[in-house]
């Protein structure tokens, strides 16, 4: 079940995707006493991070994944998605936990270790978006439908890599890391409920073809479609290309 819903800006897109989102986190809390979670990042994620961190939660109860993170990129780098998540959540909301992803170290061995700690704690919400190319995390066209590994080291495509220089993380393509540790696509979707919010007009050809296009590893956030409960976030403008737009 895909529930979709298309906003005036960003910025209401954003504080949807958060109130939805610390609801269901809420609710495993409820439930089970605590929440486990995981988080992306991207100028997608902005508002919604920023909601979700002044949400009514006891974060001390709630468990937090990290979806992707380049290959040799340092922490103090301005790109490094630990630094962007420590800076934007967990050294606000101070979470039980938070298992970082290290591209610095060996590769196979951090995939190892991350698909131990994940394996441990199953995913009750999973904060998503969906990339310029159709990627989900980093898992770029082809994606890999079929790996049980939770973690795994995936080549960037030249789209992907142009859009993190578009979005103002590097000075050029060139300077974007080629590889990157992401968590694989059966492990998204495992998760329990996923908010996956996409803005921008940059995005529109991407939610078209993982809406109304075939489930292909050639459009990775298409499988998103398989899922039992994703709530999508779009804007007008991420929206426009839709044939059938939600009502």
């Amino acid at each position: 079940m895909m529930e979709t819903e298309i906003s005036n800006n960003r910025e209401e897109l954003g504080r949807k995707a958060a109130v939805k989102g610390g609801q269901l986190i809420l609710d495993a809390i409820r439930l089970k006493g605590e929440a486990n979670i995981i988080l992306a990042t991207g100028a997608s994620q902005f508002k919604m991070l920023e909601v979700l961190v002044r949400q009514e939660i006891d974060w001390k109860k709630v468990h937090a994944f990290h979806l992707d993170e380049y290959i040799g990129l340092p922490e103090v780098h301005p790109a490094s998605f630990r630094r962007y998540l420590k800076e934007r959540f967990s050294d606000l909301v101070n979470p039980q936990s938070f298992t970082y992803i290290n591209g610095e170290i060996n590769p196979d061995q951090e995939c190892i270790r991350l698909g131990d700690l994940i394996g441990r704690h199953p995913i009750d919400v999973a904060f998503v978006g969906i990339g310029e190319n159709g990627h989900l995390a980093f898992n770029d066209p082809p994606a890999d439908f079929e790996t049980d590994v939770p973690y795994i080291v995936v080549s960037l495509d030249e789209k992907c890599r142009r859009q993190q220089m578009g979005e103002g993380w590097f000075p050029s393509v060139d300077d974007v890391p080629e590889k990157a540790i992401s968590m694989s696509i059966k492990q998204i979707m495992k998760s329990k409920a996923i908010i996956c919010s996409v803005p921008d007009l940059r995005k529109a050809e991407a939610v078209q073809r993982t809406l109304e296009g075939p489930i292909t590893p050639w459009i990775p956030a298409s499988i998103l479609r398989q899922h039992e409960a994703v709530w999508l976030y779009l804007d007008k403008d991420s929206s426009s290309l839709l044939s059938h737009k939600p009502s």
